[in-house]
């Protein structure tokens, strides 16, 4: 079903140590990286990335030859790159720019790639995101999933420190309820009647 195929997908990876070991991963080839026929996560339609890779048209290419036989840096052959892309329409992959520009010539142990459907030039629809991390391709979370999992870590915790405070309060009929917390239960050497009493009335010598 959809929702099995969507549980599917969150918690799926893919990783190719053989092209890792032959080529490394660089922001000018994650996009190939990421259009691996195995990838299960990559589109079974053809992209608009497969048009422009079938053309010669790839980042690293961009990098070493230019669009006139001149090389462009790597920051220049991303914007090209994306450029190209912005001409399509369809599916396509972006190769999501790094927090610094100085990240473009680097190797990062993480890349962001974002599946969109272009209808035009300044037209798009995000349909997934993915994150590349140390050569692993995972798919991000919904944000529905992220909620769940927020909420259920909120309970969690909550839950702990109600059991906690539970530890903590005692009842007597004389007395109504009391707070006595684990450092002075060792100090007054138990729970029960009396020492409850003998706290309560220390407590109140101290106001």
């Amino acid at each position: 079903s959809n929702h099995q195929q969507a549980k599917m997908s969150e918690t799926a990876s893919f990783v190719d140590p053989v092209f890792l070991a032959r080529f490394g991963l660089q922001r000018a080839n994650v996009i190939d990286y990421f259009l691996h026929p195995l990838n299960p996560f990559r589109a079974t339609v053809n992209t608009s990335n497969d048009v422009l890779a079938m053309q010669g048209v790839t980042i690293g290419i961009l990098m070493q030859q230019g669009l006139h036989g001149e090389p462009l840096t790597p920051q220049a052959a991303e914007e090209e790159y994306q450029a190209a892309l912005t001409r399509l329409t369809g599916e396509q992959y972006d190769l999501l720019p790094p927090a610094d520009p100085s990240l473009f010539t680097l190797p990062s142990p993480l890349y962001s790639i974002r599946h969109v459907l272009r209808t035009s030039p300044s037209s798009t629809k995000i349909l997934a995101v993915y994150y590349v991390v140390e050569g692993v391709i995972y798919k991000a979370p919904a944000v529905r999933s992220l909620c769940k999992a927020h909420v259920a870590k909120t309970l969690g915790s909550l839950s702990s420190t109600l059991e906690a405070l539970r530890k903590c309060t005692f009842y007597q009929p004389s007395l109504g309820y009391l707070w006595v917390f684990e450092e002075e239960l060792q100090k007054e050497g138990g729970a029960g009647p009396v020492e409850l009493q003998q706290l309560a009335q220390r407590r109140k010598r101290r106001k």
